[in-house]
């Protein structure tokens, strides 16, 4: 019976194929079994002793790069799964559908041990094999990632003292007349095939400039925040004015060069805050919303290389 069904849902998937699959298209760019090792690495049930077997790892790992794309929580991304030809087809299973507790939990494996780290390292790794290694420098910037705080002011202790379930690592940052509260994604997009290679979350009250990226030998194009902050790499930061001393002529001019050079870094928080819905989260520490973020940049990425493919030339 299985396989009379597996045979029905794939002669139904043709129709949907035949109309465009956008979610096979750009997931066929990844390796997807090169994220095994570290993934499995994060369980040690695998064992002579027995217990109950895990769901394949890689499902899981899919699982979450549909539920960034199409912006759903858990419960509507098990709803999704189970309805959907096409989720199942990705997936690579039409038997096999995670439910909202297991996703819930692979997630928060995830964080505890870093795996999401060990995945964005094969992510880049895959990345450099296909020749688009960093050359040029890297564009960094950073963004409000907004959570809710709750009925806890603005002086209520977070972290181990937090008395709110709302989130314990987030933070109150005031940028201009608006205050948020939550975290911050700090980023870096390459400067020549506009990929995102790196990726940090503080809580929002931590300043852009106290966060570097780049690396020995490297440009770094930043705006005005991180005017006279340190960097690794060479500093291509625009000027920032301050009382008294006024722009020259000359900076002025060099920051609009700047400016062009980064505003491609842009894209992606518009895909992360209108395409991912993702730019605000109701997850409540630093390593939670870490996880969110790299998925939702392996996202991107992959995403990127299947709409700029033509432009991918070294």
């Amino acid at each position: 019976m299985r396989n009379l069904t597996d045979f029905a849902l794939r002669l139904e998937y043709e129709r949907v194929k035949d109309l465009g699959d956008k979610l096979v298209d750009i997931g066929g760019r990844l390796n997807w079994e090169g994220f095994r090792p570290p993934l499995e690495a994060m369980y040690r049930n695998n064992t002579e002793c027995g217990g109950r077997p895990n769901l394949d790892v890689i499902v899981m790992l899919k699982s979450l790069f549909i539920q960034q794309l199409y912006s759903l929580s858990d419960e509507q991304l098990e709803r999704e799964i189970a309805d959907r030809i096409s989720f199942r087809v990705f997936l690579g299973t039409t038997e096999t559908v995670p439910d909202s507790t297991t996703i819930w939990k692979f997630r928060e494996r995830l964080a505890e041990t870093g795996a999401d780290q060990k995945i964005w390292a094969e992510m880049q790794r895959q990345l450099d094999a296909m020749k688009l290694k960093v050359q040029k420098g890297i564009m960094q910037d950073a963004t409000f990632i907004t959570s809710d705080p709750g009925h806890a002011k603005a002086d209520t202790p977070r972290g181990d003292e937090a008395k709110t379930r709302r989130s314990k690592d987030g933070a109150w940052a005031k940028k201009g007349t608006k205050s948020f509260f939550g975290y911050k994604l700090h980023d870096a997009m390459d400067e020549k095939f506009g990929l995102i290679r790196r990726i940090e979350v503080t809580a929002a009250n931590v300043h852009d400039s106290q966060v570097d990226l780049a690396k020995e030998g490297e440009v770094r194009y930043a705006d005005k925040g991180y005017s006279g902050a340190k960097t690794k790499g060479y500093d291509a930061s625009m000027r920032k004015a301050t009382r008294g001393h006024p722009l020259s002529y000359k900076d002025e001019m060099r920051n609009k060069r700047i400016s062009s050079k980064r505003s491609p870094v842009e894209r992606f928080y518009a895909f992360i805050k209108c395409v991912c819905k993702a730019g605000h989260v109701a997850v409540t520490t630093v390593a939670r919303v870490r996880v969110k973020m790299m998925i939702t940049g392996i996202v991107f990425n992959v995403y990127h290389l299947a709409s700029a493919k033509s432009k991918m030339v070294v």
